[in-house]
Parts: C-alpha cells; sequence; structure tokens
C-alpha cells in the first residue's frame, strides 16, 4: 500500500512514509465488514470479517492494506463482541479513511513534529494514529461523538502506545478541554465552519475539512490558515471526494431513479454546453452552490445529473450537441447558465472564504467585481440525538471515515 501511494505520487513526505509502515493497521482496525448486496438493494446484506479467526484472516489483511475504506461500524453498535459471519440491514455509522485521502489530507496538513494535532471525529484514529507518530507523543487528540467508537479507538491506541488521546464529545464544539492547536483536521464534512475549529486554531495554525452540501457529488474542500497576526484566511477548492458530512445530513441520491431515467431519458434539445470534464472542478464546486438540488449518477453509460425532489433529470448526448431532460425542473439549463457564469468569472478553481471570528455569515467568492461568483454558506443545523447516515454509494464520495 505504502509504495504503491509513493509509486503514484500520492505519497512525498518522508515523515508520513515512516508513520505508515510503522503504524499497525491490525491493531486500530481489527475486524471489518463486507457489503455482499448490489448497491440500491435494500436491507443491505453484510459480512463480518474478524481479524482473529483464521478462515477470516487472509482476506481481512488484504483489506485492511489495500487502502480502502474497511466498514467498521453498523447504526452505532456496541464493538465488544461482534459475532463474524453474515449480517442484514442497517447502515454504517463509523469507517476508516480511503488511504489516499488521509496521505492527502496529512500532507496538505503540513505536519512535523512538535506540533499540536486535533482530530475531530477520528473514527478508529487511523489518521490519528499516523499523526501522533509524526508530531510526537501526548501531541495529538481526537474528539469522537459516538461512545462506542470513541472508547474502542482509544482501547486500540494504547495498545499501540503512541499518546494519542480521543475523548468522547462533539466534535462540533471542538475539544471540550479547549486550547489552541496548530493543526487541526476534521474527518466529518460541515456545511460550514463551526466557530469553535476557528478559535482553537493556534497562530500559524492549519484547519482542514470537507465542505458539505446536500449531494456528495461534488465536495470541498476547505483549508484554513491563522496568520502570524491572527487573521484567518480560507480557501475552498473542488475536489473528486470528501468526508462524509456531519449527522442530520441526508445526501441526495440519484440510484433509485436509475431504472425510471434509463427506460425515459427525456425529450431531447440543442446544447451549447459540452458536458464538462470531471476534473473541472471548480465549475462543479459553483454548481453544488448555485445550482443546489443536484446529484450524479456516476454509475449512468452518459453524463446523468438528476434533481430528485423535483422528478427532473438530464442526460447528455447523443453526441456533444444535445442533451435529453426530463421534469419540471430543467437541470441541463441551471447547467449551463453557471458554466456561463463560471467562464465570464475566468474559470476559477478555487474561492476564498470569509470566516468571521465569533460566528456569522461565512462568504464564498472566486475573487472581487461584478463577474465574481459569490454565495452563502449555509448554517451548521442541530445534530440528531441518533446518527443516521447512509453508506455511500456514488463513485466521488469519500469512501470513510
Amino acid at each position: 500500500m505504502v509504495e504503491r501511494l509513493k509509486a503514484d505520487g500520492v505519497l512525498t513526505d518522508v515523515r508520513l512514509r515512516e508513520a505508515l509502515l510503522s503504524v499497525p493497521r491490525e491493531v486500530l482496525l481489527p475486524h471489518a465488514y463486507v457489503r455482499i448486496s448490489d448497491p440500491g438493494i435494500e436491507p443491505i446484506e453484510w459480512r463480518l470479517l474478524d481479524g482473529a479467526h483464521p478462515d477470516d484472516q487472509a482476506e481481512w489483511l488484504d483489506l485492511i492494506h489495500s487502502g480502502e475504506s474497511v466498514l467498521l461500524q453498523r447504526d452505532g453498535e456496541q464493538l465488544d463482541g461482534l459475532v463474524r459471519g453474515p449480517v442484514t440491514g442497517g447502515n454504517m455509522t463509523s469507517m476508516s479513511t480511503y488511504g489516499q485521502a488521509t496521505v492527502e489530507a496529512l500532507q496538505t496538513l503540513q505536519l512535523a513534529p512538535g506540533q499540536r494535532y486535533l482530530e475531530l471525529g477520528p473514527g478508529p484514529g487511523v489518521s490519528l494514529a499516523l499523526a501522533a507518530a509524526v508530531t510526537g507523543p501526548r501531541l495529538a487528540a481526537g474528539v469522537e461523538r459516538d461512545g462506542p467508537m470513541a472508547a474502542f479507538a482509544q482501547r486500540n491506541l494504547d495498545r499501540i502506545g503512541l499518546g494519542a488521546t480521543v475523548v468522547e464529545g462533539d466534535a462540533l464544539d471542538g475539544h471540550p478541554a479547549g486550547g489552541a492547536f496548530d493543526r487541526i483536521h476534521s474527518g466529518i464534512g460541515v456545511p460550514c465552519v463551526p466557530p469553535a475549529w476557528v478559535e482553537q486554531l493556534a497562530p500559524g495554525g492549519r484547519l482542514l475539512t470537507t465542505l458539505a452540501t446536500r449531494t456528495p457529488s461534488w465536495p470541498g474542500q476547505f483549508l484554513a490558515t491563522r496568520t502570524g497576526a491572527g487573521e484567518i484566511e480560507a480557501v475552498l477548492r473542488g475536489r473528486p471526494r470528501g468526508y462524509r458530512p456531519m449527522f442530520g445530513y441526508r445526501w441526495l441520491n440519484a440510484v433509485t431513479m436509475r431504472p425510471r431515467i434509463k427506460a425515459e431519458p427525456g425529450v431531447p434539445r440543442p446544447t451549447r454546453l459540452t458536458p464538462p470534464p470531471d476534473d473541472a472542478y471548480g465549475f462543479w464546486l459553483a454548481a453544488a452552490y448555485l445550482a443546489p438540488g443536484l446529484v450524479r449518477d456516476f454509475q449512468a453509460e452518459t453524463m446523468t445529473i438528476a434533481a430528485p425532489d423535483e422528478d427532473s433529470w438530464a442526460v447528455a448526448g447523443p453526441g456533444e450537441d444535445t442533451v435529453r431532460v426530463h421534469g419540471p425542473r430543467d437541470v441541463w439549463a441551471e447547467l449551463e447558465d453557471v458554466h456561463a457564469r463560471w467562464v465570464l468569472a475566468g474559470r476559477p478553481d478555487s474561492y476564498r472564504v470569509t470566516v468571521p471570528e465569533g460566528g456569522g455569515p461565512q462568504h464564498v467568492a472566486s475573487g472581487t467585481g461584478r463577474r465574481a461568483l459569490t454565495w452563502v454558506l449555509p448554517p451548521l443545523a442541530p445534530v440528531p440525538h441518533q446518527p443516521a447516515v447512509p453508506c455511500p454509494t456514488e463513485h466521488h464520495t469519500e469512501k470513510i471515515l
């Protein structure tokens, strides 16, 4: 796994490479769920692999060292005494982070020895352990909302002996003991940045998270730094993947619409907009906010984007100058409009975010002037007491935390 990440040009930090090689993943990920039913089939069929069982061990070892996400917990269950074998129903509420995403995030944070590190939503603690291996003992801490997962992670981290700690608490409130941290990493997507995170960012510090919308298709990576003068400078960039949203966020899903779209793709009409490439991240990020309520089906043969709440969709093709549309909402016309505005704004691939100290609306802008793309991030919503987060199935979701 490590050599593949290095060969692909993903892993460049020498300290992080040493941490990846030294942290025993089999201690942090002693079991794993494997989905055995197809997407869209309910209830979901799972199989639990027990790393200590000889019949599961080979498959479990391959999985936890593959770099893929490892599914660990259904519906907030207790993690002691799980029974291996087939399991029916439930949704995953905790996973390990997709390996490439972990490496990219920790390298973006520019970890170094002696830094105080805070992980918000650490799950089983893989990225927290890696950070602790770089920063040094008793400098890395995590805040985990799920009590069973917090205890599970702390027990396994203690076995490794890196001096990392996990406390149970609401990650949106930052670390309950307060303090200032040089590096803050959130493993949960949020609609805007909680004030406590900004307050706990030390001078010269860096804060990294995913900004979540209702679509898993076009996530944004938010990076903030606190200057030596104490000011916050923040940038938002589109990315191919992101973290799952906080509890209470319900992602839109096009999977259930797939049979109807295939049977009736819509009425053809001409278009001047050739389907934008997948890596036009600046455009797709803007579309997530300026044409809200859309979700892409990445498993479709041609570009298919749906508005589930309005029973509408657009299917690109055949050819580059036609599109088929269905429903009361003209999805493709909205994308044409956003694309035209994005081009006039200079095809931005990153956006500045204004984050007021102490709270208040957070404004996003591609630049200055009347042609700039601008929007306001939605506020934080109350978090429900019980998690209800579906297992991600869309191609561009993060396979995580």
